[in-house]
């Protein structure tokens, strides 16, 4: 008779110990998750922000990037073709360097749509000095640029706007 009540003391009490263990450990996954929910909170709090101007500041770099607003800004101040396929090249190496932080808050995908339309840019910037004498007037450089432009029919950089527009819609 002894044994039987030891015995059911001893089960009573695993029984308590165990039904012990299973609320604490409820109660503590249930505050590791506020914490969890409340961290995750406060980092998006900051780097929400963050991330809304690193795509302002690339929809920025897209825009001064695309030849019209290049050749826009700078022809008036090159005195031949060279010396304009020279400041357009630097213009844009120099904003893409301001700009390559940025990398780290906006997608891979939409980063890789940037550098694509900034590499194509210069493609049809060499392209169109290489068909003109170097010594050239700039606006002869210039009417080729826009004619390369206009035979592709989309501007290189308006389909990584378009990326970057949808991403931003798809952050709220």
């Amino acid at each position: 008779m002894e044994y039987y009540s030891l015995l059911v003391v001893l089960i009573l009490g695993v029984a308590m110990v165990y039904g012990m263990y299973l609320t604490i450990t409820t109660v503590a996954d249930k505050v590791f998750e506020k914490q969890r929910w409340d961290i995750r909170s406060t980092n998006t709090g900051i780097t929400l922000p963050l991330r809304l101007q690193a795509y302002e500041r690339m929809c920025l770099f897209l825009e001064r990037m695309a030849p019209n607003s290049l050749l826009l800004r700078l022809v008036p101040s090159a005195m031949s073709a060279l010396e304009l396929q020279q400041l357009l090249l630097q213009e844009i190496r120099e904003e893409y360097n301001h700009n390559v932080a940025q990398q780290m808050y906006i997608s891979s995908n939409a980063w890789e749509q940037i550098t694509n339309a900034m590499n194509e840019t210069v493609a049809v910037i060499n392209q169109s000095a290489s068909e003109i004498p170097a010594e050239a007037p700039p606006s002869d450089l210039a009417k080729k640029i826009f004619s390369h432009v206009i035979e592709k029919e989309v501007q290189p950089s308006a389909h990584a706007l378009k990326v970057l527009k949808e991403e931003i819609r798809g952050l709220f």
